[in-house]
């Protein structure tokens, strides 16, 4: 990334943990800068290079997040208008608020006065920083912000024990789908597979449960390294291993647990790819090749919210027509309604779908 600075050219490495491009136009900025002239100039795509005191930039950002959200908004005409809307909404405040940038020198720490320290959140975000580099402080604030869910960890009744999410990963705050596959009966004990494992909530659950080996899939190096750490912290390695790969493991197994993204659109960032299945395109994979890695008699279990029919984006018919054109039966149901805030947050944009939210365990068999 280049820019220009007292007269001459400037450059310094581009780094997003996010995957976003680097900004074509930056100019640097002081403490002299207001919310107003940074929000005008990030609408006019001007990325601000900050050289001031860190905690007066923190005061920049949030101002600039309290202006993006006032003003009045029309109505939508569907549930599904109101989702697009919402999304483009936070599409367009991250887009602006990324353009507030802050610069990193090897460490990794922040070269302005009154930073605090950042050496570990940075490295867990965005790896060795050996040069000079520059990254949005937006970004840098919830890479913090994901330093303190690592370090603290999240409680998990199931598991009688923490589970810390990695950077990138799916925090597992929403309890609920977890507790499912904790209830549910098990049809074996000797192997399992978790597809998409994530921060390997699911897989440590089976594990914990008795299964003698659960074999947890992702394709993010992020996530298989999560995993590792928590089952290694609750002392479930011996019976649970991290595996990279495209979705299953080799062999077979009787039973096949997934617990996929349940909104079927497409991602504006690395980090939602937890959340948005373009097309349903993981779900409706599962579906058609988990037969030919079940054990004969085996279940494949898929953990999957609602959400998506409350949304309009995807019916209750076409869930239904794919488990039959995978030539899979439904054997049984359970059913739980979401405890998370926003279930019973009436400010949420999409507080309606959310509050008739039910999250489903759908145990499957190859016919």
């Amino acid at each position: 990334m280049t820019w220009a600075e007292g007269g001459q050219s400037k450059s310094a490495r581009w780094r997003s943990a996010n995957g976003r491009p680097a900004p074509a136009r930056v100019e640097v900025v002081t403490d002299s800068l207001t919310a107003d002239e940074a929000n005008r100039m990030a609408s006019q795509g001007i990325a601000m290079l900050w050289h001031g005191d860190f905690h007066n930039a923190r005061q920049i950002l949030n101002a600039m997040d309290r202006r993006l959200g006032s003003g009045k908004k029309k109505a939508a005409d569907s549930p599904a208008d109101e989702f697009y809307r919402h999304r483009q909404s936070r599409s367009h405040r991250a887009r602006i608020l990324g353009l507030l940038l802050i610069p990193l020198n090897p460490g990794p720490v922040v070269p302005l006065r009154r930073s605090p320290d950042i050496q570990v959140a940075a490295g867990e975000a965005y790896g060795d920083i050996g040069e000079p580099s520059v990254v949005s402080l937006h970004e840098l604030v919830g890479a913090i912000g994901a330093h303190e869910w690592r370090r603290n960890g999240v409680y998990v009744p199931a598991l009688q024990g923490r589970i810390h999410p990695h950077y990138g990963t799916f925090f597992p705050t929403r309890g609920e789908y977890v507790d499912l596959l904790a209830d549910a009966p098990l049809p074996s004990d000797v192997l399992a597979f978790d597809v998409g494992t994530g921060t390997g909530v699911l897989a440590a659950v089976l594990a914990r449960r008795g299964i003698q080996r659960v074999v947890a899939t992702d394709n993010e190096p992020r996530a298989i390294a999560c995993a590792r750490e928590n089952f290694r912290n609750l002392g479930l390695q011996d019976r649970a291993e991290a595996v990279l790969t495209d979705m299953f493991p080799p062999g077979r197994a009787p039973l096949i647990v997934c617990n996929p993204p349940w909104i079927p659109a497409t991602p504006h960032s690395s980090l939602d790819n937890a959340v948005y299945d373009p097309g349903s395109r993981m779900l409706f994979r599962f579906l058609n090749e988990v037969s030919d890695h079940l054990e004969p008699g085996g279940e494949a279990w898929l953990i999957l919210s609602d959400l998506a029919e409350h949304l309009g984006l995807r019916t209750r018919d076409e869930l239904l027509g794919a488990f039959e054109a995978a030539g899979l039966t439904v054997l049984e149901r359970f059913d739980t309604k979401p405890t998370h805030p926003k279930a019973s947050d009436r400010t949420d944009p999409l507080f309606e779908a959310r509050a008739a939210e039910v999250t489903s365990l759908w145990r499957l068999a190859a016919r």
